[in-house]
């Protein structure tokens, strides 16, 4: 049994390595292509773009949203806004409303039915060649649009562009630790959109051609991830989906472990269901690295992270244990000893060097993507309260999403 136990330590081991060094490998490749632009750009043609805002209880923070899109560096002509009201039960909707007199913002309201018929709604109502979306707790960048569009100025095969989500205003060390989140994400996200495989085109702002729409049907609930849903199904049809490092959008985070907690445990179900739905794609080649490495990657770390996590419990368990028997049979042993440090005691298998280099080129991740995100330090003290935060609670909503995934019980959107 512990031979059993010792080889799928090992196996799992091998292949959180190998994640990390595919990644490393991919920056190396393309490391030249990263370029961070300043200051204003000129495209040669300003199509026309749509731009919703799906709102449900956000009175809080809409609008400022709606205050950062109408600042984007963009032909005004060439841009409308849609605002969807979704059921509110707070004010949310008189913000939106004070917004009526701008010719180029339209305001909807309708009954709750979840944020992808609010998104729907305005699909339905756009006549634009792109369509994107920004979430009602975030806030664009005044550069953010044309820097994105400028990518399917460039490609005409692109036929989606996520930009890079930053968190915003971080106040305490939940959502410090968040920050160092996200700038890792955008690393990620970025060498993703070099191999072609993103997995999920964020609601904070990304921007589609509307015929992808047109094509592949609007969205979908998605188990309430609908950006995720459309970006495996453009993936699915072999749309390209690609990433703009330099557009910049900041989002608001829970600031509570409860509501991190809420919010992850919705993604991770999110995407274990959703990758069941198009379990069709999985380790087929011609759906690309989408198939056999994103979604390998994810199932990957949901169970490396369960089964290290269910060791460390057993072992701390089996501990106490076993000095509960030492205690009943001999009592408590106090002995006191000097330490003397020697060098040939320290472990050296192979696999403590790997687990070494797995934490190295994580560090290396945070870093590069907090660069990305023109952090002024790249180093921080938020970076040690990443660790333990998504340490100590991301074992527990992954097992909780599975849970869930097994018993079909939904989480709820907040």
């Amino acid at each position: 049994m512990a031979s059993i136990t010792g080889s799928i330590f090992y196996i799992l081991v091998f292949l959180s390595v190998y994640v990390q060094v595919f990644f490393f490998v991919t920056f190396l490749e393309n490391r030249k292509k990263i370029i961070t632009r300043n200051g204003k750009i000129k495209l040669k043609s300003y199509p026309t773009v749509t731009i919703a805002v799906p709102c449900w209880n956000e009175e809080k923070t809409v609008e400022k949203t709606i205050r950062s899109l109408m600042k984007l560096n963009y032909p005004k002509d060439k841009i409308k806004f849609f605002l969807i009201n979704d059921g509110s039960t707070d004010g949310t909707l008189s913000v939106l409303n004070s917004f009526k007199k701008y010719p180029n913002i339209k305001i909807f309201d309708k009954e709750n039915g979840g944020k992808f018929t609010a998104l729907n709604l305005a699909l339905k109502n756009a006549d634009s060649e792109f369509f994107g979306c920004l979430d009602a707790d975030s806030f664009a960048d005044s550069e953010s649009l044309i820097r994105i569009m400028s990518y399917f100025e460039n490609d005409k095969e692109v036929m989606a562009v996520a930009p890079s989500v930053v968190v915003d205003n971080p106040k305490n060390f939940i959502q410090k630790a968040q920050k160092v989140d996200y700038n890792m994400g955008v690393y990620f996200k970025k060498m993703l959109g070099f191999l072609g495989a993103i997995n999920v085109t964020p609601g904070p702002l990304t921007v589609f051609r509307k015929k992808v729409f047109d094509n592949l049907g609007p969205y979908k609930h998605g188990h309430n991830t609908e950006d995720m849903e459309i970006a495996y199904r453009m993936q699915k049809n072999h749309y390209k989906i690609d990433h703009c490092n330099d557009a910049y959008v900041y989002t608001n985070t829970p600031a509570t472990v409860k509501k991190l907690y809420k919010q992850r445990l919705r993604w991770i179900y999110g995407f274990i269901n959703n990758t069941i739905d198009y379990k069709n794609v999985l380790f087929k080649k011609k759906y690309g690295n989408f198939a056999v490495f994103t979604l390998p990657m994810g199932i990957i770390s949901i169970v490396s992270v369960s089964y290290l996590f269910g060791k460390i419990v057993y072992n701390f368990f089996n501990f106490i244990y076993t000095k509960l028997i030492q205690f009943k049979l001999i009592g408590f042993g106090f002995k006191s000893s000097t330490f003397n440090f020697d060098p040939f005691f320290i472990n050296t298998q192979s696999f403590i060097f790997l687990i070494i280099l797995v934490y190295c080129l994580v560090v290396f991740a945070i870093l590069f993507g907090s660069k990305m995100t023109k952090e002024k330090k790249i180093f921080s003290m938020n970076t040690l309260y990443f660790f333990p935060v998504f340490g100590f609670i991301a074992p527990f909503w992954l097992l909780k999403a599975v849970f869930n995934t097994i018993i079909n019980r939904k989480p709820s959107w907040r």
